[in-house]
């Protein structure tokens, strides 16, 4: 429990207080920066990560054993970085309530960057044997953990600085971080297998995407550091109201909440993993396309959400957001079955448009996606159920999709099936946007008086 009461919404603010509090734009534009590059980062990874599990991986660190068991050991390193994702959320969002959004977003990047560069310079199995496989595996781990911990405090970092009347917008900040890290990932990918010989991106070239993150991590730092925390946590701060156990309280007064967010989450991870994996799988094996046809129609998809996220997150600002919410997942259900049935071979135009159409659904999901979980928790224990709900979905959704998606079709031979689980997965997010909350802006706007009342207090006892 909390020293001090959480502000009542019906008490009337400090009597020094502006009747609105103050929003400024400098620190909201450098929050929103801060925020998209540390998930910009955790799907450039994603993807580089993606590309070198399934060619570079088996050959380098594990190459002792046959070429089926090495790929499956990579990518079963890929699987790790899911799995402690909940490790991460569980620390980091914790301490996201207790010391800072800033202190914690600026160790998770850390983490990630420190681990993502030192698996650029890892030493290959030729060199140390199958200790460089371990390392791999622990790496990998350490990354999981970092992510676990950089979405929720990514988010309300652009969230709590700006007006709570336009969270869906700013809160997309950490939402486009997918279609930019993915897009930046191929686009270096691109020119490596441009630039290098296979032998040569073999040998030192793969190593040269993970370096590259550095930079990404270096700008990211940069603004970080710079800035100071967020007015709501610094409001908290300042009034002594830190829970000091912030997960038992989660689960123990805010389990509904977090019920919710999690289902709202499964929807937007299931047809993402469709449409940016799964369609690879079976636009090449399936359908007859090339490789590069799809992976094209899949980077014009990605490219259009840089801009369709914060449009969707606007839009649920102008409207109801669960409604907003619940129509992209309909919409994403009803696509899945006209794409599949009338998508056929050669005809890669509507290959993008299908695509293309999508994300676009997608994009109307995961828009308002970090606005909407944000709301579902108290100010004071928004880092752990922000984080708790987004790592817990993230294992039940994101990670397991693509794997469900091939035995399906392997299993009955049709994308029937295919189609029905992503129904079935906006199902889910439609009851959890059901159980879920509209926003309350005067949670945020309350602590927001706070502090500035507390500030021009002392300001005029320093006066006098």
């Amino acid at each position: 429990m909390a020293n001090a009461p959480v502000p009542d919404p019906g008490t009337a603010p400090h009597p020094h207080a502006a009747p609105h509090p103050t929003i400024h734009p400098k620190g909201l534009y450098k929050a929103f920066a801060a925020s998209l590059t540390g998930t910009a980062l955790e799907w450039y990874d994603f993807a580089v990560y993606s590309a070198a599990a399934a060619v570079v991986f088996p050959v380098v660190f594990f190459p002792a054993t046959d070429p089926l068991t090495g790929t499956i050991l990579a990518f079963s390193t890929y699987a790790v970085g899911y799995v402690s994702r909940p490790v991460g959320g569980i620390i980091f969002g914790r301490l996201g309530d207790r010391i800072g959004r800033k202190k914690v977003l600026v160790t998770t990047l850390m983490i990630i960057g420190v681990a993502t560069v030192l698996i650029g310079v890892l030493p290959s199995y030729a060199n140390i044997g199958a200790t460089a496989g371990i390392l791999l595996v622990l790496l990998r781990f350490a990354q999981g953990v970092g992510v676990g911990g950089e979405w929720g405090g990514a988010v309300l970092l652009s969230s709590e600085y700006g007006d709570p009347h336009r969270r869906g917008f700013w809160a997309s900040a950490a939402q486009v971080g997918p279609p930019a890290g993915n897009l930046l990932a191929n686009g270096a990918l691109a020119v490596l297998t441009v630039s290098l010989t296979e032998e040569q991106f073999l040998s030192f070239g793969w190593r040269i995407a993970f370096l590259v993150s550095a930079v990404l991590v270096g700008f990211g730092l940069w603004i970080r550091l710079r800035l100071e925390d967020t007015p709501i946590f610094k409001a908290i701060a300042a009034h002594g109201e830190q829970p000091h156990a912030p997960v038992r309280e989660v689960f123990s007064k805010e389990l509904r909440p977090l019920i919710a967010a999690i289902l709202c989450r499964v929807g937007p991870d299931v047809l993402y993993a469709l449409f940016t994996v799964f369609t690879l799988t079976y636009g090449i094996q399936v359908l007859g396309y090339e490789r590069n046809q799809v992976l094209t129609a899949v980077l014009i998809g990605s490219a259009f959400q840089l801009f369709m996220i914060p449009l969707a997150g606007y839009v649920s600002d102008r409207f109801n957001r669960r409604l907003v919410y619940g129509v992209g997942a309909v919409a994403g259900a009803v696509w899945t079955f006209i794409f599949f049935g009338v998508l056929g071979g050669n005809n890669q135009p509507m290959l993008i448009v299908g695509i293309v159409l999508g994300l676009m659904a997608h994009s109307f999901m995961y828009g308002p996606q970090a606005a909407f979980i944000v709301e579902q928790f108290s100010p004071r224990l928004r880092s752990t159920g922000s984080s708790l709900a987004y790592t817990f979905a993230g294992v039940i959704g994101g990670a397991i999709a693509p794997l469900l998606f091939t035995l399906l079709l392997a299993e009955f031979g049709t994308w029937i099936p295919v189609a029905i689980y992503v129904a079935v997965a906006g199902a889910v997010t439609v009851l959890g946007l059901a159980l879920g909350r509209d926003n309350d802006t005067i949670e945020d706007l309350d602590y927001r008086l706070l502090l500035e009342g507390s500030a021009s207090a002392g300001q005029q006892s320093g006066a006098a």
